[in-house]
């Protein structure tokens, strides 16, 4: 049982890895108009601030599940290591 579990959660996990890069290209590609708006409207200060406060945004919905992501694997890590008994010497 501990055996599917394990297969169960690492298959979940290259999901998770999966779906994170394609949380970058989501990201790449919403952060392009903020850039170009920027550009388009002069560089003014406020053009800045706004694009500042996008991109951040962005930026943060690309690092938090990253975060989230090495969080969990580092749990697994330790429960993992803590039910996996030591091979006695004979």
């Amino acid at each position: 049982m501990t055996g599917l579990f394990s297969s169960l959660l690492s298959a979940l996990l290259k999901i998770g890895v999966i779906a994170l890069i394609l949380n970058e290209v989501r990201g790449v590609v919403l952060a392009v108009p903020v850039i170009y708006a920027i550009y388009q409207s002069g560089g003014t200060l406020m053009a800045f601030w706004i694009g500042f406060c996008s991109l951040a945004g962005i930026a943060l919905s690309v690092l938090v599940p990253m975060m989230a992501m090495k969080k969990v694997q580092k749990r697994l890590d330790r429960a993992s290591a803590v039910r996996q008994p030591a091979l006695a010497p004979r």
